[in-house]
């Protein structure tokens, strides 16, 4: 097949889960034989197209901010759509690529995508890590409804939809495509990078018993895994760290030097290297995320291949329990409960199932091997 990706960001020049997902699938179709471009932005030194790892990578934007106050940029996203639909419709119509695979969000790729492909019969693929409905009030506030109609229009354009979960699935198919037109091909983790990744002693950092990686906001509830630890700090002799930033941070620091239990927590903020945070997991005991809203839970999977305890929420907005089934305690996202939850753990209880086994579900190649199989399903319409 000839693939060709779209994503305004490119990994490793810039580090996210959706950008991430592309290059783990594009760089090993690459090595069994496929022809894969990514149409991306400028973020790489050197010339506008360029080879990594055996992957094509073209440049349609130049590097630009992603974020205006915290929030993905909507100015940004629209002009990388703009200038990605003339290349993109002349490679299309020169019948270069077999097929294009577009993420979502943001949204205007997609139809940009769609655009450039207008009678060339190339079909596209979306990738859809999340279907936010109600939570565009909380991301855009008085804007939300022209967030709400994008991601409308974008679920009922003409594709062929992708799901990372299960969840993610159902909400789709709540604003467009039927559940059946819908196939789901999860996230995934590099097992062995993670048996690989240096623990925090060998470069004489400290490492916690408990530990939580993520970005600081409110649907993560670190405010509700503070009080949760602080509850039952004082019967066990363990530590917490917290990785990740995000507009939360300061409020969460606040919160936690007001608790009894401040001496055994500690705020590592954002790691560059993601090595360092998969050395922690290795590290730790216990991996704790109490989060009420997860496209995927990509960092259960990792915790659970590092042989971490994961306890996370069991909420219908999350899809934890997809992710860990009954490799990990799913309990309700309360301090009590995430409390019992972390003194069992700390105790030593086990769940049911080896998290590792669970893990290695997620490995990327049996993840990319479930997305070739897709994609080789929608060029030979047997979607």
């Amino acid at each position: 097949m000839r693939v060709c990706f779209v994503s305004n960001v490119v990994y490793p020049y810039v580090t996210g889960g959706a950008e991430k997902r592309i290059h783990e699938i594009a760089t090993r179709l690459a090595a069994k034989g496929h022809d894969v471009t990514i149409y991306g932005r400028h973020f790489w030194n050197g010339p506008e197209e360029t080879t990594h790892e055996g992957v094509t990578l073209r440049a349609v934007a130049p590097a630009a901010e992603l974020y205006t106050d915290d929030r993905r940029s909507i100015t940004e996203a629209i002009d990388f759509s703009g200038r990605l639909a003339v290349p993109l419709h002349k490679e299309l119509k020169a019948q270069n690529h077999d097929l294009v695979v577009a993420s979502v969000f943001p949204f205007f790729p997609v139809l940009s995508s769609k655009l450039a492909g207008l009678g060339t019969g190339t079909p596209v693929v979306t990738t859809w890590h999340e279907v936010w409905r109600s939570y565009w009030n909380d991301y855009l506030g008085r804007l939300a409804p022209f967030g709400q109609t994008i991601e409308y229009l974008t679920a009922r354009t003409p594709q062929f939809p992708v799901a990372v979960s299960g969840i993610t699935a159902d909400r789709l198919a709540e604003i467009g495509p039927s559940r059946d037109a819908i196939e789901v091909v999860p996230n995934g983790i590099d097992v062995s990078r993670i048996d690989d990744a240096p623990l925090p002693t060998d470069n004489g950092q400290d490492s916690y018993d408990i530990l939580f990686a993520g970005r600081l906001i409110s649907d993560k509830n670190v405010s509700l895994l503070l009080d949760a630890f602080d509850s039952i700090a004082d019967r066990h002799d363990a530590t917490l760290g917290i990785i990740g930033d995000g507009p939360e941070s300061d409020r969460l620091r606040e919160q936690a030097s007001n608790l009894d239990c401040v001496d055994q927590i500690s705020f590592l903020g954002f790691l560059e290297e993601y090595d360092d945070v998969l050395g922690h997991m290795r590290a730790a005991r216990v991996f704790a995320s109490p989060s009420t809203r997860e496209g995927f839970g990509i960092t259960f999977a990792e915790a659970m291949a590092a042989d971490c305890t994961v306890i996370a929420a069991d909420h219908p907005e999350s899809a934890a329990s997809e992710v860990i089934e009954d490799a990990g305690y799913l309990v309700d996202p309360s301090t009590d409960a995430v409390a019992d939850a972390l003194d069992r753990a700390l105790q030593g209880d086990r769940p049911a199932q080896n998290p590792r086994s669970r893990a290695e579900q997620f490995d990327w190649d049996n993840v990319a091997n479930q997305a070739e199989a897709t994609y080789e399903r929608a060029v030979t319409g047997r979607w």
